[in-house]
């Protein structure tokens, strides 16, 4: 058996695209923990702690059987990024904020289109200039709806459905998002005045970071069955959105930490990282933060779709026809920071878990009765963004994802470098230029916002896809390249 050590973690090869952590590397692991990645993407996982924060998150009551980590890892708040952990109630199972993230439901979505390269090409400078004008884009930056009180209780309660009643939401857009874009286990009670008060002009709005809106082209498909189905041609013009919870989420997430500190003390508790902190799903802290954490994913969902629905107005102005008429019609709406009750089949017996992913996709397979009816015989869309100047791939899910690793593959390239060492590299460089020379026009509101996520600031996303395409958690069926992009 092939073994390796990352600083001080050792490594078991499992296979070509899994590698183990032996639950006897620390005292207090209840389950192993394995990583899937390929012997190149393993090598870039060795600087920082996210292989630690793997065999952290096995501490962890109630977890089954192992702490999980995707090909795109890398160091994350308590849990790391690309960290998948599902834990059982019934056996004193634990919510764990750091396993979700900061930016609840962060996630993807995309829209297709029956426009293609030859028709777009001509004006795609045009098109990139009204959607960075129209799209509000950066830290700060206020929407172009506002929500009273009353209507943000509304909104976090029913997400997509409350959309819909105000016109900004289809029966279609509903059909084939995630969870069709609510949580019925939302609560808005216990979501903070504050956290009202940041996302009453936050939805509709794009932030900063790594988030961004993307105009693609399918460059290339592989399996023609599943692209069929999902309505993709090659060479069809299509938008990629990117964005999450925005402030609202943020402060869901800083005001549980902040009320779980002595939580953990409280229910007899051990960790290794008070990152870690966490509550029993039973508990009172418990059952708030998930009320809570429902309705900041509700408002990512409608955040997600006013995003999509100003870019429809957009595309409709640059080229003279209503989006109907342009069939921009949603291809699918995924997350991925979330925590979700659902039923995995664990030694042999069917359980209900809350299964955790932060920076982590659902891959439900083919008949699964959540993937929506046009798809569930092809299996969940996937959708993975890399960087903006290489690729981004649409996959679906296949049966492994159900047998290895709760129904999850990844959720886009993982960064190599921080925020602060892509700045440092871009030092005396037109971030923007560079991207043109690759054929892409990019829009940001300043020059650190591209500077941070330059494409060599991630890893290759198509190594990245090759570890789960081959690991059989999902599988490849287009892949996108970049023409436009705006960001904050």
């Amino acid at each position: 058996m092939a073994t390796k050590t990352l600083g001080t973690v050792p490594l078991e090869r499992i296979n070509d695209y899994c590698w183990r952590i032996p639950k006897d590397y620390k005292p207090g692991m209840r389950v192993e923990g394995r990583i899937y990645a390929s012997d190149e993407l393993i090598e870039l996982v060795k600087d920082d702690q996210a292989a630690e924060q793997v065999a952290n998150v096995a501490f962890l009551p109630g977890i089954q059987k192992a702490s999980l980590a995707m090909p795109d890892i890398h160091w994350g708040y308590g849990f790391p990024i690309g960290g998948v952990a599902a834990t059982d109630p019934a056996e004193g199972g634990v919510i764990s904020p750091g396993g979700v993230g900061y930016d609840i439901n962060c996630g993807v979505r995309l829209m297709r289109s029956n426009l293609f390269w030859d028709d777009v090409k001509p004006h795609v400078s045009r098109l990139v200039d009204e959607l960075f004008r129209t799209i509000p884009a950066g830290v700060g930056r206020e929407g172009n709806y506002r929500f009273s009180r009353k209507e943000m209780r509304r909104l976090l309660g029913d997400g997509m459905y409350y959309l819909k009643e105000r016109g900004l939401a289809t029966d279609g857009d509903i059909a084939v998002t995630e969870a069709h874009g609510r949580l019925k286990t939302a609560n808005p009670d216990a979501v903070s005045d504050y956290a009202y008060e940041r996302g009453s002009t936050q939805c509709g709005t794009l932030g900063a970071g790594n988030h961004f809106l993307e105009v693609q082209v399918v460059q290339a498909i592989f399996d023609e069955q599943a692209a069929a189905a999902l309505g993709l041609k090659l060479n069809m013009v299509c938008v990629m959105i990117h964005s999450g919870s925005r402030g609202l989420g943020y402060q869901v997430c800083d005001d549980t930490l902040a009320e779980f500190r002595h939580v953990p003390a409280k229910y007899g508790i051990q960790l290794p990282d008070r990152q870690l902190v966490c509550a029993p799903i039973e508990s009172p802290e418990g059952r708030k933060y998930l009320g809570a954490m429902c309705a900041a994913a509700n408002f990512a969902w409608c955040n997600r779709q006013l995003l999509m629905w100003q870019a429809r107005e957009v595309f409709a102005r640059v080229f003279g026809r209503s989006w109907e008429a342009l069939q921009m019609n949603l291809v699918y709406d995924v997350a991925h920071n979330i925590a979700k009750l659902e039923e995995h089949e664990i030694d042999g017996r069917k359980k209900q878990v809350w299964v955790h992913r932060k920076g982590a996709t659902r891959a439900f397979p083919p008949g699964h009765p959540e993937v929506p009816e046009p798809y569930r015989h092809v299996g969940q869309p996937v959708l993975i963004p890399g960087d903006m100047g290489r690729a981004s791939w649409v996959l679906v899910g296949r049966p492994g994802s159900m047998e290895q690793t709760f129904g999850t593959t990844c959720h886009g390239a993982g960064r190599v470098l921080s925020r602060n060492q892509a700045v440092k590299q871009s030092k005396g460089r037109r971030i923007d230029r560079e991207l043109l020379g690759r054929g892409v026009v990019a829009k940001a509101r300043s020059w650190r916002g591209l500077a941070e996520e330059q494409p060599d600031a991630y890893k290759d996303v198509d190594l990245v896809v090759e570890v789960v395409h081959g690991a059989g958690l999902s599988q490849k069926v287009a892949r996108m390249r970049p023409i436009g992009v705006i960001k904050g």
